[in-house]
């Protein structure tokens, strides 16, 4: 029974650990120090997140921080679902598990559970899946921070577009569905016509409100099966 949820954590935790040097790289080219980006890598721990929050930095600089933080709070309201989701499933300790479980609880700790034939393995790949990216991710991050750190003018080496290429890779795989792919162009449209318009930052914030509101609908998925 350990065998495979063991091995679902160790290859899909090592796998997704090694994006933390993208981050680590990606913050210190947004104005973050290499001790700021690894305290937010040890208390975000959420990767869309934490790449949406340099990236709108990027873009905007400290002018841009309230609205940086309003969108990877935006993004880090799927973990409160993945958390009701998984509270049956990794509730059976005290108080300091309960938190330890709440602070691992992200996409792929989470899936690698769902994905399990029953509960006991489920829970050996979350906690697997889980610690294995918690450590390698702030590990990975501190090299990326460091390297970013190392070579200087990150704009020379196209960091300064990284963010949105990085936040587009993680997006990519959750667009197989048409509901998902079109609740992505919309948001992109609206985006790029508020660029112009709003300070940096907002554009995301707005794209975001009119991504929940058609996902909320589901009106693309609806169409299909009539």
């Amino acid at each position: 029974m350990r065998s495979p949820a063991v091995r679902d954590g160790l290859s899909v935790g090592l796998a997704t650990a090694v994006y933390g040097v993208s981050f680590g790289a990606l913050a210190v080219a947004a104005g973050l120090d290499i001790w700021q980006t690894c305290f937010l890598s040890l208390v975000m721990f959420t990767g869309g997140s934490q790449f949406a929050l340099v990236g709108v930095l990027a873009s905007g600089g400290v002018a841009a921080g309230g609205s940086a933080i309003a969108t990877a709070a935006l993004l880090g309201v799927r973990n409160v679902v993945y958390g009701m989701r998984m509270k049956p499933i990794v509730d059976d300790g005290g108080v300091v598990r309960r938190v330890l479980a709440a602070w691992v609880t992200i996409d792929e700790s989470t899936a690698v559970a769902l994905a399990q034939s029953d509960r006991r393995s489920a829970r050996i790949g979350f906690w697997v899946t889980g610690v294995i990216i918690f450590v390698g991710w702030n590990l990975t991050t501190l090299l990326g921070a460091l390297i970013g750190d190392a070579i200087g003018d990150t704009r020379a080496w196209g960091l300064d577009a990284a963010a949105a290429a990085a936040f587009l890779g993680l997006l990519w795989p959750r667009l197989k569905r048409r509901q998902a792919g079109a609740v992505a162009a919309i948001a992109a449209v609206v985006a790029v016509v508020a660029t112009p318009v709003l300070m940096p930052g907002l554009p995301v914030l707005v794209a975001g409100v009119v991504a929940v509101v058609v996902g909320w609908f589901d009106l693309f998925e609806r169409r299909r099966a009539a």
